[in-house]
């Protein structure tokens, strides 16, 4: 036995095995099986929230606005302009949840990664695993918001179907990067930072008015964004308007997720096998 514990240790302080077993899944099971007893009012919640901006801005507000160029140069309705960053917006909300509350409850409060850490999972596992989970909260956040643009006639070409894997990527990016970083946050005090960051990027990035609002100096903070990556990519795809510096956008997104991963991966081998 002495022997057998000798080796399990040696594997997991030294070998690829002891960060990754290959069964993120497992992480994403238990995820599901947990959220049964959750309340779907507070899961729903974060659905609502760009619901509610559409319907009060765009359909609203919308009426007294004359309608907006876009960065690529197509003049749409303001309700068509605002939609497809709100869908962003719906897919970022998801995955933050997930990722940085949920996260900092399950590291801090409730032990778990301690335990699933003394199991064959690595902790690539329990991060690819746990981002996965809030990947697929904000995939159900931007499909149904996805639906209500469809039914509004809000989306305008047929590459607006491309929006739904491009939200995978915008909800994979903001869980990676959000895991990581509530993996350093210590106290409830601390999340509040979060929202310090979210709600201006929110507000400035692109969502609400074009870019071109700005001073080119403001423009080129806004650019740095990881939101307003996310709102131009699904914009020209709804509206149509395709271009090079799509690629721009996706490649942000990967470098963002693999960010998220290694410092979440070095993070959790920190914390409960070193």
């Amino acid at each position: 036995m002495t022997a057998l514990a000798s080796e399990t240790e040696r594997r997991r302080s030294g070998s690829v095995r002891a960060l990754w077993s290959g069964n993120p899944w497992a992480v994403v099971q238990r995820g599901l099986i947990a959220a049964r007893s959750s309340s779907w009012v507070v899961v729903l919640s974060g659905f609502f929230e760009p619901v509610f901006y559409l319907f009060s801005l765009g359909i609203g507000l919308g009426k007294l606005i004359e309608d907006v160029e876009t960065s690529s140069g197509l003049v749409v309705s303001y309700a068509a302009f605002i939609a497809p960053a709100l869908l962003a917006v719906s897919a970022m909300n998801g995955a933050i949840y997930d990722s940085t509350w949920n996260v900092f409850f399950k590291l801090n409060y409730g032990k778990l990664y301690e335990g699933q850490l003394a199991t064959a999972l690595g902790p690539l596992d329990v991060a690819l695993g746990e981002i996965l989970y809030a990947l697929l909260r904000g995939l159900v956040y931007a499909t149904g918001f996805m639906i209500i643009m469809q039914i509004a006639g809000l989306n305008l070409a047929p590459t607006a179907i491309l929006a739904l894997p491009a939200v995978v990527l915008i909800a994979f990016g903001f869980a990676s990067l959000g895991m990581a970083v509530t993996s350093y946050m210590k106290t409830f005090q601390h999340m509040d930072w979060i929202n310090m960051v979210l709600l201006p990027m929110f507000l400035f990035s692109a969502t609400f008015y074009p870019i071109t609002v700005y001073p080119e100096a403001v423009q080129a903070i806004v650019m740095a964004l990881p939101l307003w990556h996310g709102v131009e990519l699904i914009r020209g795809l709804t509206t149509g308007a395709l271009s090079v510096a799509m690629l721009g956008h996706v490649l942000y997104y990967v470098v963002m997720i693999a960010i998220g991963l290694v410092f979440t991966t070095k993070r959790l081998r920190t914390l409960f096998l070193d």
